[in-house]
């Protein structure tokens, strides 16, 4: 079994839910006491959520990058950053450490391939809603990709950054974005991605009037796949 590599903390309730779905997923594979063989390096989020304020994304890649490289060096056989947002800088760190980079996106869109979704919704930060970096990562895959409105993405935006990274899941944030994601199957998704690590504490498939695609245990589970057996399709270099 080769060592899974996390690179968490952003938030920590989500590195958590990565810990557990990797040792559950492990234990189910092999049976017996099998348990994942993992190397944590959990960053300070605070910090790393002040250079995103600030837009100083070459700051937030350079914390990041020494996280990457102390897990190199402690023995990891891959990466996985338990963050989307933080894919914003995911070349840079591939590009700075021997090992390869499982990218959250490309693993989703794997997943988006096997249940033929052609149009989905996007729930994440204002900055994986917005910007390229991610968006453009499943339209290369052939996805036609949605985000919510202008005002309802600055609600995700906060529920995120003010409740779910503060481990605090509230029932009206809940109905909020199941309001969003009815808005969005109105447009023609088939499908929403929870493109934030920690959606996943809020919105179940019992919650959506969509298929959902839970980013945090779909990356996880492309860990355990390569732990056990390394699959190229989901890794970036």
């Amino acid at each position: 079994m080769k060592v899974i590599g996390l690179l968490g903390g952003m938030s920590w309730e989500s590195t958590a839910i990565y810990y557990r779905i990797i040792n559950e997923q492990i234990h189910k594979k092999l049976g017996g006491l099998h348990s994942g063989r993992i190397v944590v390096v959990s960053l300070d989020f605070a910090e790393v959520e002040e250079l995103q304020r600030r837009g100083d994304w070459e700051a937030a890649s350079e914390i990041l990058i020494d996280g990457a490289k102390r897990l190199a060096a402690a023995g990891a056989d891959c990466i996985l950053i338990c963050t989307n947002t933080m894919h914003k800088v995911a070349s840079e760190i591939a590009a700075a450490v021997p090992i390869p980079l499982i990218h959250i996106a490309d693993a989703t869109a794997d997943t988006l391939l096997e249940r033929r979704i052609t149009k989905v919704g996007l729930l994440g930060t204002r900055f994986t809603m917005e910007e390229d970096f991610y968006k453009s990562r499943l339209r290369s895959r052939g996805f036609e990709v949605a985000i919510p409105d202008e005002l309802d993405r600055g609600l995700v935006h906060s529920i995120i950054y003010t409740e779910l990274c503060q481990g605090l899941v509230q029932l009206t944030s809940r109905e909020q974005f199941q309001r969003i994601i009815r808005k969005l199957e109105v447009e023609g998704c088939e499908g929403v991605i929870l493109g934030c690590t920690e959606i996943g504490m809020l919105i179940g498939e019992n919650d959506s009037a969509l298929p959902i695609f839970d980013t945090t245990r779909i990356h996880a589970e492309a860990g355990v796949e390569f732990a056990l057996k390394v699959q190229s399709h989901s890794v970036s270099t």
